[in-house]
């Protein structure tokens, strides 16, 4: 793996979805690169593509055209169990509907991740342990997903995707069912991934609150990349902002 390369990169990727009445874009020649350090977030309407791209990204989809590379290593390439290998071990995701384990405790379901990167029979070890209390989570580390608030769920879920020390993180719409204080919360903590810890974080959101918080927006529709912004002017001043809260 090339730590120079940038940890996502898009060349002319376009991914059809047919059916037997139509055929239809899901996103459509799409360029672009994203580096450590930097937090990109994909803003635009339900429809606009959002989600399809950052399942590209992550290598959980297959481009009708176009390449895609992860870390510099071009994906098609890579036998299916090397990429499954860099996802559990290099990447985290944090999803809208949480994706937590109802049957298994706070504690285990981080554990689990940290296991299933290295040796899925090896027991849990400190790590673990050590997200949870960086989250505010280890009064809670025997309780049970469905006895969590929100953004006590949300926490987890940014916990889980954190253990393995990800060079890249991929969330998909993460305040979309949280209050406006667990929504910057949970913003706050993806600023400081990338930010202050060096990775690369993609976001996929229409919520407008979180584009003053990223290094560049790119703003989607039908499928297509309508408009790049840099906004490392505005970053620096919700830097100020995120520390203060």
């Amino acid at each position: 793996m090339n730590q120079l390369a940038p940890a996502v990169r898009l060349v002319n990727v376009s991914k059809l979805y047919e059916t037997q009445r139509e055929r239809s874009a899901g996103v459509h020649d799409i360029s672009l690169e994203a580096r450590h350090g930097e937090m990109v977030l994909f803003l635009g309407p339900s429809g606009s593509g959002k989600t399809t791209l950052l399942t590209l990204a992550a290598g959980l989809l297959e481009p009708t055209s176009g390449s895609i590379e992860l870390f510099g290593d071009e994906i098609r390439r890579l036998p299916p169990a090397e990429l499954q290998r860099l996802r559990a071990v290099h990447m985290g995701f944090v999803f809208q509907t949480f994706r937590l384990i109802d049957a298994l405790t706070v504690e285990e379901n981080v554990g689990l991740v940290r296991r299933l990167a290295r040796n899925r029979h090896s027991p849990a070890d400190r790590n673990g342990t050590d997200v949870l209390e960086r989250f505010g989570l280890s009064h809670l580390r025997k309780a049970f997903p469905p006895t969590l608030s929100q953004g006590e769920k949300q926490r987890l879920a940014i916990a889980r995707a954190l253990v393995n020390n990800p060079e890249l993180i991929i969330a998909d719409e993460p305040t979309a069912s949280l209050s406006t204080e667990d929504s910057l919360e949970t913003i706050r903590i993806l600023h400081s991934a990338a930010g202050s810890q060096g990775r690369c974080v993609l976001v996929a959101t229409h919520d407008l609150r979180l584009r003053d918080y990223a290094d560049r927006v790119i703003l989607l529709r039908d499928g297509r990349i309508v408009e790049t912004q840099e906004n490392r002017e505005s970053n620096m001043k919700s830097q100020q902002h995120l520390a203060g809260l």
